[in-house]
């Protein structure tokens, strides 16, 4: 069977791939800080198999969380400018190979899709090859490598392990920020287990007019909003606001729907999404892969929808939520 930790000891040594190539690059300005980050990230997907099979203590992930904050945060990590393609040579391989450089793009979601919808009678022996119960994560993973086979096959670079190579590239230029989205997905856990969604529902609940629905849909979605504003991330918004709000009063006061509150509440936390550098991966990252003058010109860019569609999500909870 193909468990989940397969996807994690492959993720795991990529990272320790490229943590390799950077401490071999002597021209790199700051190697060593660089390669330890990068390498101690890699060595956490090994090691926390054993942790999940409770064989090993979780503290030591906890440190090495630690460690890799403080590497983050006193500025010993930088970007090597790997070589790579000059603009000249982009544009020419473009027209060379046109719309077949969307091929690899489609194969990661087909490849993926195709598993997911395949795997319950994907057996031998009776047995599923893959597991049923990360099937989704397995899936993507099988696509990636599938994708990049395709793309090496297609473009025929010159080294074979171009994707590696590529992959540590984009991977320094986006530097820390690329684990911005695991580390916020996990705050609003422990927000939750602190109790802030039940001290912001006593805050609400002070504030919310009795008997007012369309003030406690604002105040759900607009707390999405904010959150998720604040957070980076709206699974991590998520616990917090329907702890306070969601659940306590859409539903259990007002009799809403579950389904339909909780999906739109997702959507209005998108909308934050589209408006905070905290999601670095949606709002950074494309700037810097783009080479954007303004970091935040995505973000800038994407305002104008934001907002309009956070009212429209407060008209649709109210409308359809609420019988």
């Amino acid at each position: 069977m193909i468990k989940v930790e397969a996807v994690f000891w492959l993720i795991g040594i990529l990272f320790v791939a490229w943590s390799l190539l950077i401490a071999r690059e002597a021209t790199h300005p700051k190697r060593w800080g660089s390669a330890a980050f990068w390498g101690i990230l890699g060595l956490c997907f090994f090691y926390g198999t054993w942790v999940q099979a409770k064989t090993a203590p979780a503290w030591i992930l906890g440190v090495a969380v630690l460690v890799l904050v403080a590497l983050a945060s006193t500025g010993v990590l930088g970007d090597g400018k790997t070589k790579t393609t000059s603009v000249e040579r982009r544009t020419e391989l473009a027209a060379k190979f046109g719309n077949k450089l969307f091929v690899p793009a489609l194969v990661l979601p087909v490849v993926t899709v195709l598993i997911v919808l395949l795997a319950p009678a994907l057996k031998i022996g009776g047995q599923p090859i893959i597991d049923p119960t990360n099937t989704t994560l397995v899936a993507l993973a099988i696509g990636a490598v599938a994708a990049a086979v395709v793309a090496v096959v297609i473009l025929k670079p010159k080294q074979k392990l171009a994707p590696v190579f590529e992959g540590r590239r984009i991977l320094e230029s986006i530097g820390w920020a690329a684990l911005l989205p695991q580390m916020l997905s996990t705050l609003g856990i422990l927000f939750t287990k602190a109790g802030v969604g039940t001290a912001v529902g006593t805050l609400a609940k002070g504030v919310l007019p009795d008997g007012s629905l369309i003030a406690a849909v604002i105040v759900y979605s607009v707390g999405m909003f904010l959150f998720t504003v604040l957070m980076g991330n709206a699974f991590a918004a998520f616990p917090i606001m329907t702890a306070a709000v969601g659940w306590p009063v859409l539903v259990q006061t007002f009799h809403g729907t579950p389904a339909i509150v909780f999906a739109i509440g997702m959507l209005a936390g998108f909308c934050g999404t589209l408006c905070t550098p905290m999601a670095a991966n949606f709002n950074l990252v494309p700037a810097a892969l783009l080479e954007m003058k303004n970091k935040f010109g995505v973000i800038k860019a994407q305002v104008a929808t934001a907002i309009p569609l956070l009212g429209a999500n407060i008209v649709l909870m109210y409308f359809l939520a609420f019988n």
